[in-house]
């Protein structure tokens, strides 16, 4: 394991997603020890991120804005070092939900229709456009932070205002009355799709890290053939943005069994409801076996 020389496992920072990249950097770490791999937590919000020059590669486990949106990975190509995860472009489109689904609809990959919304944009002129019940979202936030299904105006009046708040880009989304799957990549192959079974209304926030009763599915029931087609239009959903190393793809399937991409994680979650474990688990591929797959894609991008 000295082939890998000092690891830092970037974690925490001060996004809105920080408590949580705490807990997916802090199994990585464990997971780097267990290995034998010289490894340290390095939290970005309380040192000096010049002290990264240091390391040797860097396990990427921060989530959302500074870590995720291609700022952090554009610092350390600046500083000659390797990390894991997407390039600081990709990184960029795929944290930003409005910028992919523009790409995705030019390139005709399926994702729900979509409008970006101002404060003079009129809840009538939504529901012309794509109808009611929709989602509203920040386009820069991860973990289903900020978003909202809406079904009335007084719902879309609030929940504009607090995801305004959010982000400056705020993004209204066609529902897709069905049921919601993520695809994992890792290293250009994809792994089972999970498909995701919340008790809330949708996979909100709390059913994806505080809730126990969410059901991850996997196999997810779809069949064989259908699956390795969407599996391979996610690969190229996620090929398409440019991305690399590793990722998830959600994706939507309505009830006539079509399916539309949502949205690209390239910093996934590790924790112990995340989902490129579950499926990497389903491969026979266990943690500390997918965090040494995961840094074996560190180089200089």
């Amino acid at each position: 394991m000295n082939e890998f020389g000092k690891v830092a496992v970037l974690m925490g920072g001060d996004s809105n997603e920080r408590a949580v990249s705490l807990l997916s950097g802090d199994a990585v770490f464990r997971a780097l020890s267990r290995l034998g791999i010289d490894a340290e937590a390095f939290d970005p919000s309380v040192r000096d991120i010049e002290d990264i020059k240091s390391y040797d590669r860097v396990f990427i486990a921060l989530h959302g804005r500074g870590g995720e949106d291609g700022s952090m990975q554009a610092f350390l190509k600046s500083k000659n070092v390797a990390y894991t995860g997407s390039d600081s472009l990709s990184s960029a489109i795929g944290m930003d939900k409005l910028k992919t689904k523009l790409l995705w609809r030019s390139l005709n990959i399926s994702t729900p229709d979509f409008l970006q919304v101002t404060e003079k944009t009129l809840y009538a002129e939504i529901v012309h456009s794509i109808g009611s019940p929709f989602f509203i979202k920040p386009s820069n936030e991860g973990s289903s932070i900020g978003i909202d299904k809406i079904k009335n105006e007084q719902q879309y009046k609030e929940a504009f205002l607090k995801t305004s708040r959010i982000d400056a880009n705020v993004i209204v989304e066609k529902f897709v009355d069905g049921e919601e799957y993520t695809v994992a990549i890792v290293d250009g192959q994809t792994l089972p799709v999970i498909k995701i079974k919340p008790s809330n209304e949708f996979y909100d926030y709390e059913a994806k890290y505080l809730k126990d009763d969410t059901q991850y599915i996997c196999p997810s029931g779809i069949e064989k053939n259908k699956e390795a087609l969407i599996a391979q239009e996610a690969l190229a959903a996620f090929n398409s943005i440019g991305c690399s190393s590793w990722g998830r793809v959600d994706f939507m399937m309505d009830r006539k069994s079509d399916h539309y991409f949502i949205e690209v994680n390239t910093s996934p979650g590790m924790t112990n409801h995340s989902l490129v474990p579950m499926a990497a688990k389903e491969m026979g591929i266990d943690f500390d076996q997918l965090v040494l797959k995961i840094l074996k894609t560190a180089h200089v991008k």
